[in-house]
């Protein structure tokens, strides 16, 4: 199980960091289109998937060699959520609050996955 939370882990860091990436670009294009969508339901999944893994290690009583990884994890998590209650209605706006949100759980799985040990 702690090999795949491993894995998971590379498949979150690429999936957030790629789909933030596209996000921006499709924002500043001012087009979004299929892809762009899929690949932030993508990073959202994959994260979901990780932290439900995480929470079965816990559960088995592995614990990670930092506490803060716990908090960075959770606050990935509620990165990519967030924008589902405070996005605004208009689509360009709220592609950027994804593609925002999306960048910000990027950058706080990399300090998860620093934080593991």
């Amino acid at each position: 199980m702690l090999t795949v939370h491993r894995l998971v882990a590379l498949a979150v860091l690429a999936v957030t960091w790629g789909a933030a990436l596209l996000g921006f670009w499709a924002y500043r294009r001012r087009r979004a289109g299929r892809a762009v969508e899929h690949a932030l339901a993508l990073a959202q999944t994959v994260l979901n998937a990780q932290v439900a893994l995480g929470l079965l290690l816990l559960s088995r009583h592995y614990r990670a060699a930092d506490k803060l990884h716990y908090a960075y994890g959770t606050f990935a998590l509620f990165a990519v959520l967030a924008p589902w209650l405070y996005a605004p209605e208009e689509p360009r706006r709220r592609l950027l609050w994804f593609a925002g949100a999306t960048l910000l759980a990027a950058a706080l799985a990399v300090r998860a996955f620093m934080t593991a040990g």
